[in-house]
């Protein structure tokens, strides 16, 4: 009798449900071990709760943003007349309750199609935590775990084993959230009403990405940095942009101030306040505070390293670039291996894995080939290396820098500030990297990370036709500048 390959997978978000998939395709006997909801942590409280959240605020901002200058004027508007500072009124406002109510619906929804796309494909699903066997047989399978809901348990045998476990908010040992007034990104979706006052603490892609969100949906936002700037490990041109632009809109950016707790306290008038104290002395007082200080992997209590599965310090699992742990059979995938903590890396991590042990042909993850988005206003996205790249000497290359306000596509549409950047192989003229910082920069990536993935050169992305007017336009252009500059063969 021919052996079918037995596949269990712990995690179901898109490391897991995607390997999933890929095994299924490859005749393996695969099942899912999920606690909380096929999607993870990506679908049902992260990734796309918040895309949506910032839908919403993304129309506001659009609207608040350029209907003057495009002619545009609301009755009220018209009747309220301008506000003290002479400029225009707000006279749109969110409904914080229907919003979340709308990234709730769609997040489940999403969860329960890539369910029905995993069960058609012939996927077991069972509901529970797994625990990884302490040894490899003889035979060299596997034996994991699982513990249901009522506390039942039963095992399962495998021929390889994947981890994608995720993680979930760090905290603070003096910030802890209380889901009312001190909250972390997933307790922010069962507020009913917008927050007058809203701390953000942490100016990463997570806090950036709220704190302009909520500044949009009429919050009065304060960021609290611990760096100089906000998106401190981005593109600094970027970062620069983005930070006008929340200071202009009358965001209180703080750089360069810790926060070191954060407690509820009354505010006199029998209501509450959220008080955070900073590392030099200083408080501040909102409303709410959302913690967003990063995330903790859930690879605790998994039996992983009796299992042979080395960690880091931080708790993320060790991997390969063809996503094999130190435990022979064992790989892992995603936000528990701390890789790069993007949906789309934990799919190809995922994918990658069950290819290489199922025996098919498979390139190892090439992380200079990943293009990445910070859903802020305007976006931020980018590709492959980095200005940091060029300027520490880790590559010889050229790079140009177009500001929209050149292109006549963003003067149509009242678009003031982003820009086009691609960076190019001195030599060459390859396309090895690139940002752009645009409203839907996640969508006017994709021709540079073409570029960049399939080692086209800027004489290529030159020649491309472009529609005018678009905001592409200024990819050919800086493509074109680069091409003037490689034959010119500057410095």
């Amino acid at each position: 009798m021919e052996h079918v390959t037995r596949i269990v997978i712990i995690g179901g978000g898109p490391g897991g449900y995607e390997a999933a998939l890929v095994a299924a395709q490859l005749g393996a006997e695969v099942t899912v071990v999920d606690r909380d909801g096929l999607g993870g942590a990506s679908v049902l409280t992260d990734c796309v709760p918040s895309k949506t959240l910032i839908a919403t605020a993304e129309v506001m901002t659009t609207f608040d943003s350029s209907h003057a200058e495009l002619g545009i004027m609301l009755d009220g508007e018209r009747e309220a007349g301008p506000g003290a500072d002479g400029a225009p009124r707000r006279m749109i406002g969110a409904d914080l309750g229907k919003v979340n109510r709308r990234v709730k619906r769609l997040a489940l929804a999403q969860s329960h199609d890539i369910t029905a796309s995993v069960t058609r494909a012939g996927v077991r699903v069972l509901r529970g935590r797994g625990r990884l066997g302490p040894e490899q047989a003889p035979d060299g399978s596997r034996r994991v775990t699982v513990t249901d809901v009522e506390g039942e348990s039963r095992e399962l045998v495998a021929d390889a084993v994947l981890i994608a476990t995720g993680g979930h908010p760090r905290e603070l040992s003096d910030a802890r959230p209380d889901g009312e007034r001190i909250l972390n990104w997933t307790q922010v979706y069962d507020m009913e009403e917008l927050p007058a006052e809203l701390i953000v603490v942490g100016s990463g892609v997570t806090g950036a990405e709220f704190a302009g969100a909520y500044q949009a949906l009429g919050s009065r936002v304060t960021l609290v940095s611990s760096r100089d700037r906000v998106l401190p490990g981005e593109d600094p041109d970027a970062a620069a942009v983005l930070e006008d632009v929340f200071r202009r809109r009358g965001m209180n950016v703080m750089a360069r101030s810790r926060a070191a707790a954060a407690k509820r306290v009354s505010d006199g008038e029998g209501g509450e306040r959220v008080e955070v104290a900073l590392s030099d002395g200083r408080t501040i007082s909102g409303t709410h505070c959302l913690m967003a200080v990063g995330a903790v992997p859930n690879t605790a209590d998994m039996g992983l390293e009796e299992a042979g599965v080395r960690l880091r310090d931080s708790g993320h699992i060790i991997t390969d670039r063809v996503s094999r742990t130190t435990a022979p059979g064992v790989y892992a995938a995603g936000d528990c291996t701390g890789v790069l903590a993007l949906a789309s890396v934990a799919a190809m991590q995922g994918r990658i894995a069950m290819y290489h042990f199922l025996g098919d042909a498979v390139a190892p993850l090439d992380l200079t080939t990943v293009s990445a988005n910070i859903f802020t206003d305007p976006e931020i996205a980018t590709v492959g290396r980095t200005q940091a790249d060029v300027d520490e000497g880790r590559i010889d290359a050229r790079v140009v820098k177009l500001p929209l306000l050149r292109n006549a596509r963003a003067k149509m549409q009242g678009i003031r500030d982003g820009f086009v950047k691609l960076i190019c192989r001195r030599g060459t003229g390859i396309v090895v990297g690139g940002v752009v910082v645009a409203p839907r920069a996640s969508e006017l990536i994709h021709p540079i990370s073409v570029a960049v993935d399939n080692g086209l050169t800027v004489d290529q992305i030159a020649k491309a036709f472009t529609v005018y007017p678009s905001l592409s336009g200024s990819i050919a252009e800086a493509a074109r500048q680069l091409q003037a500059r490689h034959r010119a063969g500057d410095h």
